[in-house]
């Protein structure tokens, strides 16, 4: 299997499409985000400087990410293929995440664009509900995505929330910042022949056969 990092705007849908693909290949998957909190809560030296700098409302350095990513990458599960969530989000931790790879002689994979409407990714955005207790994902609109009783998780039977942070006006920020830092990527990637392109449509379902016969072909 190929490894894949995806790029998309803000709720252009990389972690519905990301659950698909581990569920349907076994795919290894590797959320920056998760790999810090763990370094945190296990107390190692790298989660103590990582906890240390996040307090202090400071930015956690490229070197640290990359340290984490390349322990993680060489893991059992990640020998078949992973799925690259979160990183890179600049040209510089691209080029980094290059350096990388080709120090532990490891294939990049392939690259997918998930492309997004401003306005569906947006009404994804304002619509997206979560469960505070299992962290499942749904959406009031989306036919596909609806809890099955509303406002109740259908896993675990918690009582769904929406985030504070799941507004017009911040999902503007997350795009204008993702604009301006992310999708110069998108060009990067393309120069290097690793680029694909997918839809995002309205149906999860469609998107994931777009991503499958890019990853089957």
């Amino acid at each position: 299997m190929k490894n894949i990092i995806f790029i998309a705007p803000p709720n252009g849908g990389k972690g519905t499409l990301s659950e698909s693909l581990i569920e349907k290949y076994g795919y290894g998957h590797i959320s920056t985000g998760d790999l810090l909190r763990e370094e945190v809560k296990a107390g190692t030296e790298l989660g103590k400087e990582a906890d240390s700098l996040m307090k202090a409302g400071k930015f956690v350095p490229d070197e640290i990410i990359l340290k984490l990513i390349e322990k993680r990458i060489q893991k059992p599960d990640c020998e078949n293929g992973y799925i690259l969530d979160g990183f890179p989000r600049t040209l510089v931790q691209a080029q980094k995440y290059d350096e990388m790879l080709n120090e532990l002689g490891k294939d990049l994979g392939v690259v997918i664009y998930i492309d997004i409407d401003k306005d569906m990714a947006l009404q994804r955005s304002i619509s997206r509900i979560t469960c505070p207790n299992c962290k499942r994902i749904f959406n009031k609109v989306s036919p596909e995505m609806k809890p099955k009783v509303e406002w109740i998780c259908d896993d675990c039977g918690t009582e769904l929330v929406q985030r504070s942070d799941d507004t017009e006006e911040v999902f503007l920020k997350r795009y204008d910042d993702f604009m301006e830092k992310t999708m110069p990527l998108v060009e990067y990637y393309k120069n290097k022949g690793v680029l694909e392109t997918i839809k995002a449509h309205v149906s999860k379902y469609d998107t994931l056969d777009e991503a499958i016969k890019v990853l089957e072909k």
